[in-house]
């Protein structure tokens, strides 16, 4: 709760690098509401005065105005900010469930597009390789495996959806879509490197082969869509999932 309290409300991982104090505390007092058993008083009490000071400095003054006037708040002025806080904290639990839920209706939605256009489901698993795939068939959540820059290192990339289109000749790589949804245009940009990334690695394993597209439903603003245009990533509206058939399928 006190996260959401700064401005602007602070993840869990700014929080622990910023007051420089034990990942492992705030986890176990966020997730279990519990102090780690193993570790020393003295050094909870320090770490916790060490995030006190951090919350304080980042406080929203416009919340807590108080903060900077001093004296004794009001009973309006605690209501106001308790619900404020609140309703934060009530975005930032009910977001990611939204955002999975959404997830899943897309993955629905491009199911009943795909098999309707004669394409069959394949289960991801043992023996699916995304470079192996059959003429006409996709798959969800397919791993890609690609090396990091310098080569020495190999990391597999989640895909939500692998497409190996009907007309695809020996050697060629499945369309990869990845399914993306966005109730307001606040965290999209802390997103789109995401993507980019993902494109970056994927170029530099499989160069012009690659085809990687997003599958787009909600809040994406011009800033978002120019931002992985320049990376050379498409989208496709699931408003517009037909637009689908442009890419062959």
């Amino acid at each position: 709760m006190l996260r959401m309290a700064t401005a602007p409300p602070i993840a869990r991982d700014r929080l622990i690098g910023l007051a420089k104090v034990s990942g492992n505390l705030v986890r176990s007092m966020e997730l279990q509401q519990r102090i780690p058993p193993q570790m020393e008083e003295a050094r909870v009490e320090a770490e916790l005065s060490q995030i006190g000071r951090i919350i304080l400095r980042l406080a929203d003054k416009d919340i807590f105005p108080w903060l900077e006037e001093g004296g004794t708040p009001k009973e309006a002025e605690v209501h106001r900010a308790a619900t404020i806080v609140a309703d934060r904290l009530c975005g930032a639990v009910a977001d990611p469930i939204i955002r999975n839920a959404q997830e899943r209706r897309q993955l629905a939605t491009l199911k009943e597009w795909l098999t309707r256009r004669g394409y069959s489901f394949v289960k991801a698993g043992e023996g699916l390789k995304y470079d192996a795939m059959r003429p006409g068939s996709f798959a969800f959540r397919v791993n890609v495996l690609v090396k990091l820059a310098g080569g020495t290192r190999k990391v597999s990339i989640p895909m939500d959806v692998a497409v190996m289109p009907r007309r695809a000749k020996s050697g060629e790589l499945p369309l990869m879509l990845e399914a993306k949804s966005a109730g307001d245009f606040t965290n999209t940009n802390k997103r789109r490197k995401e993507e980019a990334t993902k494109m970056a690695q994927l170029r530099s394993n499989f160069g012009k082969r690659v085809h990687y597209v997003l599958f787009l439903c909600g809040y994406f603003d011009s800033g978002y869509l120019g931002y992985e245009a320049a990376e050379g990533i498409d989208w496709v509206w699931e408003h517009r999932i037909d637009d689908l058939a442009q890419l062959g399928l």
